[in-house]
């Protein structure tokens, strides 16, 4: 059955899902998973929320783009939350974009909308990029 999910199985055979793949980031030959880098953000003190994209990029394929929401009273900065990532994960999944933000493009029926969140990305972060 075709689903579009992404899911990988474990050694006693139990099947997790990771992800979708019309969503998956390929930057320079990597695969990256969105929600796991979502998850990963849920671990700092000052994240509400995470919803990550890739956007289009020349030199590796795709840029990874992080919408960032913050609890109520918590700030954070790009690159401290850049600092934060690259202590921790893989260098190639450090969004090299973070967006902080109150809300996200939602549907009537309220679903993120990453292909609206992509196409505001796009125009934000890739007029006058110079790559």
């Amino acid at each position: 059955m075709h689903s579009g999910d992404l899911a990988v199985m474990d050694e006693q055979g139990y099947v997790r899902i990771v992800g979708r793949n019309k969503d998956m980031i390929i930057r320079g030959g990597e695969n990256i998973y969105p929600r796991e880098l979502e998850e990963f953000f849920y671990t700092h003190p000052a994240v509400a929320d995470a919803q990550v994209i890739g956007i289009p990029c020349s030199r590796y394929g795709e840029e990874i783009v992080a919408w960032i929401k913050l609890h109520p009273g918590h700030s954070a900065t790009v690159e401290e939350l850049q600092g934060w990532c690259k202590a921790r994960i893989a260098h190639f999944k450090v969004p090299r974009y973070i967006r902080f933000v109150d809300e996200y493009p939602m549907t009537v029926t309220g679903k993120v909308q990453k292909f609206r969140m992509r196409e505001i990305s796009v125009v934000e972060f890739m007029v006058g990029s110079t790559e």
